[in-house]
């Protein structure tokens, strides 16, 4: 198994990985990861081999991690490092299976400032360097035995790739198996929540739009953010929540374990998500799973998952006033916050861990021949 990021790193192939990898080694199946860290993960009881985001080549590290390892496995699955899983499986002569969460080329475009627009207007543009990433990645998607796709938003845009329509599936992110949890007033107290309370999870990056969140939240009154993440972002996120006056509304919780963000998700009102873009984001179906309504910007697969008045809010993404109206609008209605919380559970109900999990095991026992 391939992931470019492992717990306690924030984002969802860091929560996707893992809980495959469980349940997996649960089924009786041998599974080893190879994925990059800034520090030694935490033991698991399989192995996890791990390149220093801080050495030398280790892009090449990487690749040639995947292949020593593969050699002794059925089959590569890889959540993302895509090209050098591809490499490694190739060099190991495995087959590949992958889990598409993104348009890396897209992101990479964003992260350095060299495009913004939305992830179809890039489709269309790109100079000489932009043109080789596509190629090497369609490259290496294409040599995948199957394509899982969280949603058919991005689906659609990978044909567009070259890639073959029938290896190609569309396949949600699970729901979490939710443990009981203590009840609401509890949670609340255990975070020192009182009030109106929002909350976010996810990487701190340019695609989560955090900066169009705080800029909203400072026109609405009464009403607490807690931040659950960690990313390139947070520093400039600190510094404008405190030019906004936000210091005693805002709160950043750092990189914490999944089970810490579910409670957080139990204790809040509802989730927020004012994403520039999405796929299919695990954030949304981990609040929706334990009866949290999504106030989300409607990008990408989110409006496959959150139904606008049903379970959440969708609203015009980069509109910091579509944001504070939807926002005033759910706190100034207790009939509205109560009807979406209880729709949320069911509205998820069909995406349990074990029907996904099962899909790709079955998937990755084909592509190696059992």
């Amino acid at each position: 198994m391939v992931s470019g990021i492992w717990p306690p790193d924030p984002g969802g192939p860091a929560s996707h990985a893992p809980a495959l990898a469980d349940f997996l080694q649960g089924r009786g199946h041998s599974v080893e990861v190879v994925t990059t860290a800034n520090t030694s993960p935490a033991p698991r009881e399989y192995r996890v081999h791990w390149i220093s985001r801080g050495s030398g080549l280790r892009h090449v590290r990487c690749a040639l991690a995947v292949r020593t390892h593969a050699q002794d496995a059925d089959v590569v699955y890889a959540t993302s490092m895509l090209r050098r899983a591809a490499l490694g499986a190739r060099l190991a002569r495995r087959p590949l299976v992958v889990k598409l969460v993104s348009d890396e080329v897209f992101e990479r475009a964003t992260r350095s400032g060299r495009f913004d627009g939305t992830l179809a207007d890039f489709q269309r543009v790109g100079g000489a360097r932009t043109r080789f990433l596509r190629a090497t990645r369609n490259a290496a998607v294409r040599s995948a035995r199957h394509v899982f796709i969280p949603s058919a938003y991005l689906r659609a845009i990978a044909l567009r790739w070259g890639l073959d329509p029938d290896r190609v599936s569309v396949l949600p992110n699970p729901a979490p198996e939710v443990a009981p949890l203590p009840s609401r007033d509890e949670l609340r107290a255990g975070l020192g929540l009182d009030g109106s309370v929002l909350a976010f999870a996810g990487r701190l990056g340019p695609q989560k739009a955090v900066r169009v969140l705080l800029s909203t939240l400072a026109n609405v009154h009464d009403v607490a953010l807690v931040i659950a993440g960690d990313g390139p972002d947070r520093a400039t996120l600190e510094r404008r929540v405190r030019e906004l006056g936000l210091e005693g509304r805002v709160r950043f919780l750092g990189g914490v374990p999944r089970e810490q963000v579910l409670r957080l998700f139990g204790a809040a009102d509802a989730s927020v998500l004012s994403s520039a873009w999405e796929n299919f984001p695990h954030t949304v179906v981990e609040a929706l799973a334990v009866g949290c309504p999504v106030i989300a910007t409607a990008v990408g697969g989110v409006p496959e998952i959150v139904r606008d008045g049903v379970n959440g809010l969708l609203v015009r993404p980069g509109d910091p006033e579509a944001l504070r109206e939807a926002i005033e609008r759910f706190f100034a209605d207790d009939e509205l916050r109560r009807r979406l919380a209880e729709a949320a559970p069911a509205s998820v109900a069909g995406y349990s861990e074990e029907a996904v999990f099962a899909r790709i095991e079955a998937e990755l026992e084909q592509a190696a021949g059992t």
